[in-house]
């Protein structure tokens, strides 16, 4: 996926890919629960500033085409989506032109009246010098337009929208794995790896409760890396996945509101996934905050010494787009290899384990 693509009419900044199933007019929906997610991934060209992501959402599967008549075009088209930032650039909602307010930026988008919410799980957002991996929440657990304080996109509401914005994130140099992450590091970005994302249940059954998000790595040569633990004030061992216990542990340090916990949680978020969620790939930059809520420091006026604000090594004025535009016009990132199936045992997750188990793998 490439940030700029050229056309003799014009070019297109960002894009934004969705698994349909082999039909090719409805989104594949994934269930999640007690089950182990990997994918190859290709970050070496992916600068400060911009970012490759791999999540999913709660969209409807056919992108809204049976509940709403107008919307004649359904996934086979890319319509429905929605996610936890409750987005308004979206220029058709429901059927219905989001003209009402609508306020061009100028470069072939802008903002309307109506967001769009649900919730979100994002197994990968990363360039080469930063990745975190991310639950958001909400009310209600589909898709859900809203307007004015319902999508909570002033820092004054933002706590009162259907979603949790901010998230649960598991941020390996946020929170002090610096060495970790990064070109000829630990886990090396010049070089393609595996990630694999366990969704642990209560119980390990597809009915249990979610209780837990756990991460690890495979090089390319077949070596296991388990996510680095990192030590969070409050728990009484480091920790290296997500669970409620760490998100609220994270929180109390950082002073920010516990906007996961106040929209179910992990539970809720089990409660998501077990409706199917919709796989999205996306790379794109950030107009507003230049990508320093995931490579540098982040809020803007933060101090780097205080827990939680460094995310990355990025410099505050990476992120522009102009510079972005100037100095790595040839940003992309490369997705491939999808697979979904059953948990694995982590120290053999780059071993045969004897035993035949279902996998299902998508190429991209």
């Amino acid at each position: 996926m490439r940030f700029l693509t050229r056309s003799a009419k014009g070019q297109n900044i960002g894009s934004r890919l969705y698994f349909l199933e082999s039909s090719g007019d409805k989104y594949h929906m994934f269930k999640l629960k007690n089950r182990q997610f990997e994918f190859d991934v290709d970050v070496s060209k992916l600068p400060c500033g911009v970012k490759g992501a791999l999540y999913f959402t709660s969209m409807e599967q056919d992108g809204g085409k049976s509940k709403h008549p107008s919307n004649a075009a359904g996934a086979k088209y890319g319509t429905g989506y929605c996610d936890a930032k409750c987005p308004k650039d979206i220029k058709w909602v429901e059927g219905q032109a989001n003209i009402k307010g609508w306020k061009a930026d100028g470069e072939g988008s802008g903002k309307g009246d109506m967001g769009v919410c649900c919730p979100e799980m994002d197994v990968w957002e990363a360039n080469s010098f930063a990745q975190a991996f991310t639950s958001h929440t909400c009310n209600p657990l589909t898709s859900k337009v809203c307007t004015g304080d319902q999508c909570g996109d002033t820092s004054a509401n933002r706590y009162n929208g259907f979603c949790d914005k901010d998230g649960c994130d598991f941020a390996s140099y946020r929170f002090g794995a610096q060495d970790f992450y990064g070109q000829g590091k630990k886990l090396d970005t010049s070089k393609k790896f595996t990630v694999i994302t366990q969704f642990i249940t209560q119980g390990n059954t597809n009915k249990g409760e979610l209780i837990e998000v756990r991460r690890m790595y495979l090089r390319q040569d077949g070596t296991l890396i388990q996510n680095e633990p990192v030590k969070v004030q409050g728990l009484d061992k480091k920790a290296d996945s997500l669970t409620d216990k760490f998100c609220q542990a994270n929180k109390d340090i950082t002073k920010d509101q516990n906007s996961f916990k106040e929209h179910g949680g992990m539970k809720a978020m089990g409660q998501a996934m077990k409706n199917g969620m919709v796989l999205v790939m996306s790379i794109m930059d950030d107009k507003e905050d230049k990508m320093q809520w995931l490579d540098g420091i982040y809020p803007p006026n933060g101090s780097a010494d205080k827990y939680g604000v460094k995310r990355g090594p990025c410099d505050p004025n990476s992120g522009d787009r102009q510079n972005i535009l100037t100095g790595n016009p040839a940003a992309e990132v490369v997705f491939s290899n999808v697979k979904i199936g059953p948990i694995k045992n982590p120290t053999t997750a780059n071993k045969p384990t004897g035993i035949k188990q279902k996998r299902s793998t998508y190429h991209i």
